[in-house]
């Protein structure tokens, strides 16, 4: 079963490059890439997740808004049932914040810089997969 990854845009960020770069890399490596596009909220984030039956969520922040987005992203997850999916965040997030995201459930920080590839291995180790009831 190949990973199903929700790549998005939260916020009021209109810089998108980064965020498709991530996509064709996750494509390249045989992974299903669902991009949302620009401006996406949590509540879309995390519908888009569950109606794609994703693996995981690949948020590309840019706009200093990741300290609000990411805990309502987990906290909607939660309410969902969608513990199982695999939250990584990219973007410009501040050393100070990274800790905090961790805590909250975020898998991973890619920060500006980090390898494709790195990125790719690390989905690629700890998405799990995701099973429909009989």
């Amino acid at each position: 079963m190949k990973i199903r990854v929700v790549i998005a845009k939260p916020g009021l960020d209109g810089h998108d490059r980064g965020a498709k770069v991530i996509a064709r890399a996750l494509r390249d490596a045989g992974m299903e890439v669902i991009y949302t596009g620009l401006r996406q909220t949590p509540e879309q984030i995390v519908s888009a997740a569950l109606q794609e039956d994703a693996n995981v969520i690949g948020l590309s922040i840019l706009s200093g808004a990741h300290m609000h987005i990411c805990p309502r992203v987990m906290e909607l997850l939660r309410e969902q049932g969608l513990e199982d999916v695999l939250v990584v965040v990219g973007g410009i997030i501040p050393d100070v914040d990274v800790a905090r995201l961790k805590e909250i459930g975020v898998a991973a920080v890619f920060l500006p810089g980090s390898p494709m590839q790195e990125i790719v291995d690390f989905i690629a180790a700890n998405a799990r997969p995701r099973f429909e009831a009989v």
